[in-house]
């Protein structure tokens, strides 16, 4: 099931799961010798508190499960008027059963269209998202938003692997589109 996390409450044993999640959806890159991937450290519980609160958090559970029994999560941000996916995390465990998609899919909005960056060479990201109607922005596509983000990027040195921002049209997005 995917909901949107409770804007008021939350534990911090609910965050920490989040956490947990975000180091073992990590552990993979290690394997394509990305460990500095691997090694960075998941958002801190106040930066996950704070997409709660604003209500940018979305939860993958498992029937009948709270939420400290996430097995997924998606934090959006608005980016120059579309929703920008700045992280989706599924635990490997819980891996291929279309999570993923549902969280994008559960945070889209009518009309809106979604944009993300991500790692081009990456199995479970660009070629991923592609199969699920983003596409690769050219440099000249990019709005201002999304300059800031890529030069944040790059200044944290994530453009030692080749990375690249993806956007899915309204038309594409959201629980209607299936």
């Amino acid at each position: 099931m995917i909901a949107a996390a409770a804007t008021d409450g939350g534990t911090a044993a609910e965050l920490e799961r989040l956490r947990e999640i975000e180091r073992a959806a990590g552990e993979p890159f290690r394997a394509l010798g990305m460990a500095a991937i691997a090694d960075d450290a998941p958002p801190s519980p106040a930066v996950l508190d704070g997409y709660r609160r604003a209500g940018r958090l979305w939860l993958a559970l498992p029937d009948g499960a709270g939420p400290d029994a996430a097995v997924g999560y998606l934090l959006a941000d608005e980016v120059d008027g579309g929703v920008h996916i700045e992280q989706v995390s599924v635990h490997p465990a819980w891996g291929r059963r279309g999570i993923g998609r549902a969280l994008i899919d559960a945070a889209a909005r009518p009309g809106t269209a979604q944009t993300l960056t991500t790692f081009t060479e990456v199995p479970w990201n660009a070629p991923y998202y592609a199969r699920l109607g983003f596409r690769p922005l050219t440099e000249a596509e990019l709005t201002p938003g999304l300059r800031a983000i890529r030069a944040h990027e790059r200044e944290l040195g994530l453009d030692r692997w080749p990375r690249v921002c993806m956007r899915r049209p309204a038309a594409d997005t959201g629980p209607a589109a299936g």
